[in-house]
């Protein structure tokens, strides 16, 4: 009798696309499932819709149990445990590594090196974008800016593209997997930014300046390309397992 459960109960959770427990199928087997992934994705949310719409039909409030500890003395110990690690490793660091002092600057000598800020060098490396900027013949091969306003107007290209993504992507993901476009979009930003800080102290880079250039261009799209492919591999075993422990958690009545 209940062998015959068990097989009643494969058959209804998802027309036997989720397997029991006991058994994994493997990436071959997932895949040769060309409409596994869409069927167990919408059983998924259309069993939650029910079981919501269950819980507004029987009554107007659902009473949840909310599991937590207390502000004092649970969470306050806790962090300020957390604290006074990171407070004692500071101090630690400082005692062993003094920073070093140089000797005072000269007021009346230009350093040979200004460089602002590390978190700064992306911003200080699109001010030496001087070989895209174009020379135009109608002009006589003269450039149609500055350097320097070019520089300027790459600056607010840049800082106008990541004010604007947010207001692109308005979906839901909360991990790259789930939409390997926009997670791709990030290490490509990544990876331009690390690139573009390396140009900006081309002169303490020990590689060619000429291919340096190149690589700060080349490198995040190859980076995107590679992490958009990896992403999109991994979308459907992540899904798979997503909505497998689901079922799991909620088997189908």
């Amino acid at each position: 009798m209940s062998d015959d459960t068990n097989s009643e109960e494969i058959v209804t959770d998802g027309t036997g696309i989720v397997p029991p427990d006991d058994e994994t199928p493997t990436w071959l087997e997932r895949k040769q499932r060309t409409e596994g992934l869409s069927r167990l994705t919408y059983e998924y949310f259309e069993r939650a819709r029910r079981e919501d719409q269950d819980l507004r039909i029987e009554s107007d409030y659902v009473e949840r149990d909310v599991l937590a500890f207390p502000a004092w003395p649970h969470e306050m110990i806790r962090n300020l445990a957390l604290t006074s690690f990171f407070v004692g490793m500071i101090i630690f660091l400082s005692a062993s590594m003094p920073p070093h002092i140089g000797p005072p600057a000269n007021p009346s000598q230009t350093p040979a090196i200004i460089l602002p800020d590390w978190y700064l060098y992306w911003s200080f490396g699109l001010l030496k974008l001087g070989p895209l900027n174009p020379s135009l013949s109608i002009l006589g091969g003269q450039k149609l800016m500055a350097d320097r306003t070019y520089g300027v107007l790459a600056n607010l290209v840049v800082v106008g593209f990541i004010a604007i993504v947010p207001f692109l992507n308005k979906g839901s993901a909360r991990r790259p997997v789930e939409q390997p476009f926009w997670g791709a979009v990030g290490v490509f930003g990544v990876i331009f930014a690390i690139t573009i800080s390396a140009l900006a102290v081309k002169n303490l880079v020990p590689m060619d300046s000429h291919l340096l250039f190149d690589l700060a261009f080349l490198l995040p799209f190859v980076g995107g390309f590679i992490s958009y492919a990896v992403f999109k591999s991994m979308r459907e075993g992540y899904m798979f397992e997503l909505n497998r422990r689901y079922y799991r958690l909620r088997p189908p009545k």
